[in-house]
């Protein structure tokens, strides 16, 4: 890294908020029956997805949460989940769009976490981990505030491995003294990509008990069975 300090364009942090507040109002406002949310709780969700990934960014390096140093960022994180809760039934009526909207999202989180760590100094490895947690930080906090089983956890569409290659990328790119700009859009472009391939063809992790049972089976394997004719 050459540039002494890292400095998040305004627009590009309010691009990135405003799209996770609507992401966060779309998810809120889809619960119906005991579990239905009023406005305040969709606008308090739309909240945390907008700036959560920002305030876990900057927590985990010890700074001053740039979301609060601005009243841009609660008002335009207000002003999304406002606006994603209006207009949730033409949104869902979208949703290849708001699935991009979503992959590129978690480009931008990842890309501002990893430039941000690395400006800072950490080292590669925990510049890319401090990248990943920017990216999923806001569905994590969602999730445990609804009380839901955390989403990047269970078997599903590759999220936060996506974020992973991603800010990878952007960190080997800086390593090799590419522009931190030009590092920074390979990584939402890298991001968004995997994201969308992964949502088109269904594409995930092997899941945990189908390792189980082969593991259990070349364990096994070598058991002799006894049947009842042997005696």
């Amino acid at each position: 890294m050459t540039e002494p300090l890292f400095v998040i364009p305004l627009w590009a942090d309010l691009l990135a908020v405003g799209l996770g507040g609507v992401q966060g109002a779309l998810f809120a406002s889809g619960f119906v029956g005991r579990q239905r949310l009023d406005l305040l709780g969709v606008t308090l969700i739309g909240i945390v997805m907008g700036m959560g990934g920002g305030l876990i960014r900057d927590l985990l390096l010890n700074v001053t949460p740039t979301t609060l140093q601005s009243n841009w960022y609660l008002l335009t994180a207000v002003g999304a989940s406002l606006v994603g809760m209006l207009l949730a039934g033409v949104f869902r009526r979208l949703n290849a769009v708001i699935v991009a909207l979503d992959a590129v999202v978690i480009g931008l989180f990842g890309a501002f976490g990893t430039a941000k760590a690395l400006a800072l100094g950490l080292p590669f490895v925990p510049a890319v981990f401090v990248g990943v947690c920017s990216a999923v930080g806001g569905g994590i906090l969602r999730d445990v505030i609804l009380g839901l089983p955390v989403a990047i956890m269970h078997v599903g569409s590759l999220y936060a491995v996506a974020a992973g290659v991603g800010c990878v990328v952007l960190a080997g790119s800086a390593a090799l003294g590419a522009p931190i700009a030009v590092a920074a859009i390979a990584c939402v472009v890298v991001t968004t990509v995997i994201r969308l391939l992964a949502v088109i063809f269904d594409i995930s992790l092997p899941e945990q008990r189908a390792l189980h049972r082969r593991k259990v089976a070349i364990e096994t394997s070598a058991i002799p069975i006894i049947r009842p004719s042997d005696g």
